[in-house]
């Protein structure tokens, strides 16, 4: 790639957009963070302000928008309330930002003349169809409020394309999980709340039994794809959608057995009732990505979970000594 090319990062304080723009910093690329703080935390982008241009911007803010979009070559659209929970409870807001502020990011950066959109998507769009694994030409069947704006995204994403000519990518994360991931809301994921109870020597709760299972990757996994997907050649990836996972899936026992060596926590795991709406399996079929932008997942589950157990670590030192 010529010269330095410049990022805007929406959702830049949340979990994958701080971890987005972590790695864009360090390659030396130039960096615009947004984020509204209503789920992104401040502590995500302490460390990064002086090395970004850093804006308290709400995606549903179309002239905060518009201005920031200013001379920027890539977009990549982390910004979303991502929880199936929070959608089922409040339908309304979930749609307004996943499904309202994509269109806006669509709008501002085709106005804008940017080169290309990368979106997070969701695995959550297949829903629970048997067939495993899940590959991108299933029929999409999304059983939650936030799956069917995530799917809304995606169409959004390929109709502008189509229609606009705006090149756009959508990326479908399966469970992404590491360090940045905030285990203290009730909408985190599973492996950031089960770390950090287990860390602190508390029981942690399984919904249902256990045997559920899911393809976890790593968050390096799915900045790497958000970077390759912006390099590769457009007619191998503009207007489509890609699974981003690591093709291995494991079941939450399991998780938990590597979670109590980690951990050294060796007291009792509850097991409570399933929740609404929940998958039970999750696999990726990642060979359109490896095709299409060679896409490797770089770290497995075991080595991503060591990881993530030793940040946690570390946050939790640090708690304890301020």
């Amino acid at each position: 790639m010529n010269g330095m090319a410049r990022y805007l990062v929406t959702g830049a304080a949340g979990f994958i957009g701080s971890s987005l723009c972590r790695t864009l910093i360090a390659r030396g690329d130039e960096v615009r963070g947004i984020d509204n703080f209503i789920t992104g935390r401040r502590e995500n982008v302490a460390g990064l302000q002086e090395s970004m241009d850093f804006r308290e911007v709400d995606i549903l803010d179309p002239a905060a928008l518009a201005e920031a979009m200013r001379g920027i070559d890539y977009v990549l659209h982390q910004a979303a309330l991502a929880s199936v929970p929070r959608s089922v409870k409040d339908p309304v807001t979930s749609h307004r930002n996943n499904v309202d502020g994509t269109l806006n990011v669509l709008l501002a950066a085709r106005e804008g003349g940017v080169k290309r959109v990368i979106f997070a998507g969701s695995s959550s769009v297949y829903g629970d169809a048997p067939t495993l694994p899940k590959h991108e030409d299933m029929v999409p069947n999304p059983l939650s409020p936030y799956a069917v704006q995530k799917l809304t995204g995606e169409y959004y994403l390929s109709a502008f394309y189509k229609v606009y000519g705006l090149e756009t990518v959508s990326l479908r994360y399966f469970n992404v999980f590491g360090p940045f991931q905030d285990p203290g809301s009730m909408y985190s994921g599973v492996l950031a709340k089960f770390s950090m109870k287990m860390l602190a020597g508390e029981k942690p709760t399984i919904d249902g039994d256990g045997e559920q299972s899911r393809d976890f990757s790593y968050i390096a996994n799915s900045v790497r794809a958000n970077l390759l997907a912006c390099e590769a050649p457009a007619e191998k990836v503009a207007g489509k959608v890609f699974n981003i996972a690591t093709g291995r899936r494991i079941t939450l026992n399991e998780t938990v057995k590597m979670l109590r060596e980690l951990t050294g926590y060796d007291g009792e795991i509850a097991y409570g009732p399933p929740r609404a709406g929940d998958v039970k399996h999750s696999l990726a079929d990642i060979s359109r990505a490896r095709e299409a932008f060679g896409y490797e997942p770089l770290v497995q589950f075991q080595e991503g979970l060591a990881e993530t157990v030793k940040w946690y670590r570390e946050q939790a030192k640090t708690e304890l000594s301020t």
